[in-house]
């Protein structure tokens, strides 16, 4: 909106388009969406439940787990519901503060998403190297601790990306060819450099992903060779099983992710706008939906817990009747 001759007000609010080119099947596209997110919320609380209500459960590894299960709630209800109102309703207004606000959520959950990633394979990671120490190195206070600092460090470093764009100028169209208020979707409607955005959008991308990464690689490689020296096969077998709901959890998560930050800053023009906005959607959608899936799927433990938790409600539900 066109103040003066050289200065410009920031808009009121954002026109968030949904998927352009696919308006026509946009009711279509949002039925396997719903349909995830209501999967997403019934796995996900009700894993978060059953690590409260199971006391065998009262580990490390599910600890992280519950916290992973609860920042998928977040991230996917801070944009999915926003994104069926477009869908159903053509609710498309966004107010300005309100996308700011969405902005910082969906990019703060998903940095303390990683980090929980990273925490839990280092939980792997002490629990198959180091197994007698394994209850006295991962304590409830070093759990609770490395978890506040996880989710400090995804707060403090997304708190400058509203204030970035608070300060551009937006003299373009207002209309966002997004279904939720992404970082580099908005600041490519101003009609000033975004290179301080971008630059700072890198520099997260390297203290959280990049780190995380890097943390989890040098404990799997870690663990690949403890395992690998174990003389068992059942022991190696056995170790392995551990992990591979953590590996599954880390590539439904990062593999989207990658892609949505690689085509936003270098695939512009090769990558169709649709594909890179289902994409972006899906990011934030996989992990929540099948993570709960994996995990009772993968984990002997929940899934026993699962049987144990209904039976126990059965026997309550159905009393010994006496003659």
């Amino acid at each position: 909106m066109l103040v003066s001759n050289n200065s410009y007000e920031a808009p009121q609010s954002f026109i968030l388009n949904g998927i352009p080119g696919l308006e026509a099947v946009h009711i279509w596209i949002s039925l396997p969406l719903c349909t995830m997110y209501i999967i997403s919320l019934v796995g996900n609380l009700g894993l978060v439940y059953l690590i409260y209500y199971e006391e065998s459960l009262h580990r490390p590894m599910y600890f992280f787990l519950a916290m992973l299960s609860l920042i998928d709630l977040f991230t996917c209800t801070t944009t999915l519901p926003n994104a069926l109102f477009i869908f159903w309703f053509k609710l498309k207004e966004i107010n300005f503060t309100a996308c700011l606000v969405q902005m910082f959520f969906v990019h703060g959950f998903t940095g303390v998403e990683s980090g929980v990633l990273m925490l839990m394979a280092l939980d792997r990671y002490v629990a198959i190297c180091y197994p007698l120490r394994y209850a006295t190195i991962l304590t409830n206070p070093v759990i609770a601790k490395a978890g506040l600092a996880t989710f400090l460090r995804g707060v403090l470093l997304m708190i400058p990306f509203p204030f970035l764009v608070k300060r551009l100028p937006f003299c373009k169209s207002n209309v966002i060819s997004h279904t939720y208020c992404d970082h580099m979707s908005v600041v490519k409607l101003s009609c000033a450099s975004i290179k301080i955005n971008v630059i700072y959008g890198l520099m997260v991308a390297l203290l959280i992903g990049v780190f995380d990464i890097c943390c989890i690689s040098v404990s799997y490689t870690m663990i690949l060779r403890a395992v690998v020296s174990l003389s068992s096969a059942d022991a190696r077998q056995k170790a392995f099983s551990t992990c591979t709901a953590h590996i599954s959890a880390i590539i439904i998560t990062y593999v989207p992710a990658f892609f949505t930050f690689f085509t936003h800053r270098f695939g512009g023009h090769t990558i169709p706008p649709s594909l890179h906005i289902i994409v972006a959607n899906l990011y934030l959608l996989l992990p929540p939906t099948l993570n709960p899936i994996v995990y009772g799927m993968k984990t002997k433990q929940i899934r026993d817990s699962i049987i144990k938790f209904f039976h126990d409600e059965k026997v309550q539900g159905n009393p010994r009747k006496f003659s």
